[in-house]
């Protein structure tokens, strides 16, 4: 491949023997993101009058909302993830190529790779996503680990099921408490779920496994800084969701505050009481920020960003005076004809993927383009077996009923028809015997708070007893 990939369609001449006819190459549509925004885009131009590259890190679409389940042993990383070119094959207008983009050239209308190459394109659409935000802690990423990707889920995984094989052989009774003590920051939907899915994991599927500890013991710490859990539904939906994460055994703590976390040690607070616990066990779900591809495309077009970098854009979701450049999904700022900026969720990136697919194709067609408008069709979380909030803008459901829609809102959403077989085999299977096939360690078997912890006696073993104390009294 070359220094610049040859991909910018342009006026090309073809020799027919006698004379030279000018041909017009399609209009070229580059897509950054094979997320949900970014893949509902390609789908969707799939049978249009263009030709599209879609670039992505990795050669995979991830079902983000079930990450939690690989978190916790419920799934497998194959089960919730498609190769983006099987997905795309039958759009034959679309190419896909696997690339981190690093930036974008405004003028010469080029996307730069990371390897130093260039895709030119004459419309760009950016769906690059989000990340974790720490709210100024990053050193807290290594210790509290959260969920945006499937290396994300496995580290989760590998820690929670590390935590309870650790405290299995673990002699110290306050050392294997907070070994079977987990951290869930964040009360947001992703907390929820983790929490109860943690809950069950520990109090049903674990009970018989161990012989030294008492899986039953667990305690999962559901922290949420304001004053109730799921803090975008409506109250009683909140209130109904605290109840039945309780009901599984999860303390939900509202009002509180993580202002530290170093080795095995979490500080709370709450009002004016500042606590401090031990926890082997943090686990992140407490906000996220663009993907740095926002700071990318302000340096180059000027564009305002808000506060936790998304890319503040019109009601056409275009980039403030650059009309062939369009921001999908959690990248996006759309404050237009609401209160504040859409939530970033899979439906509002896959309504969004659609919208400027079907305004590509108007565009070129030069017929006239209306403003995006998203149509709330609720949201849902669920919190365990049978258990489940869901506000459908007409009704508000808890437990069964909103189990039920939640698990059927899932698996229509899975991209492939393997995915969604899987699926359903792998929830019958926990649901009438508690059992989670995916429990697997693997990479690295430390855990990083507690071997901080024994790195720092062994040190304070060789030292003097008067060099003990000095560090005590410090």
């Amino acid at each position: 491949m070359t220094a610049a990939l040859q991909t910018r369609l342009t006026s090309t001449s073809v020799s027919t023997g006698k004379d030279s006819i000018s041909k017009k190459e399609p209009h070229h549509v580059v897509i950054v993101g094979g997320g949900f925004g970014g893949l509902y885009a390609a789908k969707a131009l799939g049978n249009a009058n263009v030709k599209v590259t879609l670039i992505d890190k990795r050669n995979f679409h991830l079902f983000q909302p079930l990450l939690y389940q690989v978190a916790t042993g419920g799934l497998s990383a194959g089960d919730i993830s498609s190769p983006l070119r099987a997905v795309l094959s039958k759009q034959k207008n679309v190419q896909v190529l696997m690339g981190e983009v690093t930036g974008i050239e405004n003028e010469t209308q080029k996307v730069t790779l990371k390897n130093g190459e260039t895709v030119d394109y004459d419309t760009l659409i950016m769906a690059t996503g989000s990340s974790h935000h720490y709210f100024g802690k990053d050193e807290w990423s290594n210790i509290a680990p959260g969920m945006k990707t499937i290396e994300d889920a496995l580290e989760v995984r590998r820690r929670i099921f590390l935590a309870f094989e650790a405290a299995e052989k673990e002699t110290d009774p306050a050392r294997r408490e907070a070994l079977l003590t987990f951290f869930i920051v964040g009360g947001g939907p992703t907390g929820v779920e983790l929490a109860g899915a943690l809950a069950e994991l520990a109090f049903e599927t674990l009970k018989e496994d161990f012989r030294s500890i008492n899986p039953g013991e667990t305690k999962v710490v559901l922290l949420e800084g304001m004053d109730r859990v799921l803090p975008p539904y409506p109250g009683d939906l909140s209130v109904a969701a605290k109840k039945s994460l309780e009901k599984l055994g999860v303390e939900v703590r509202i009002n509180t505050l993580v202002t530290n976390i170093e080795g095995d040690t979490v500080t709370l607070k709450s009002g004016d009481s500042v606590e401090k616990v031990q926890a082997f066990t943090v686990l992140w779900a407490a906000g996220i920020k663009a993907s740095p591809m926002g700071k990318a495309i302000a340096d180059q077009t000027g564009a305002e960003l808000d506060r936790i970098g998304r890319v503040i854009v019109e009601d056409d979701l275009s980039v403030p005076g650059c009309p062939n450049i369009f921001i999908a999904g959690d990248l996006a700022h759309y404050a237009h004809n609401s209160d504040g900026p859409l939530p970033g969720t899979a439906a509002t990136a896959m309504q969004q993927g659609h919208y400027l697919a079907d305004s590509i194709k108007n565009r070129l067609a030069k017929k006239p383009i209306s403003a995006f408008e998203y149509k709330d069709n609720g949201s849902m979380a669920v919190i365990g077996r049978n258990e489940a909030v869901a506000n459908l803008g007409f009704a508000k459901l808890s437990g069964f009923p909103a189990w039920i829609i939640w698990i059927f809102v899932h698996i229509y959403y899975l991209i492939e028809f393997d995915n969604k077989l899987l699926v359903m085999l792998q929830w019958g299977w926990h649901y009438f015997t508690s059992q989670r096939g995916a429990r697997l360690i693997t990479g690295d078997d430390s855990i990083p708070a507690l071997s901080e912890l024994v790195v720092k006696e062994m040190t304070m073993g060789d030292q003097s007893d008067s060099e003990k104390a000095e560090m005590v009294e410090a």
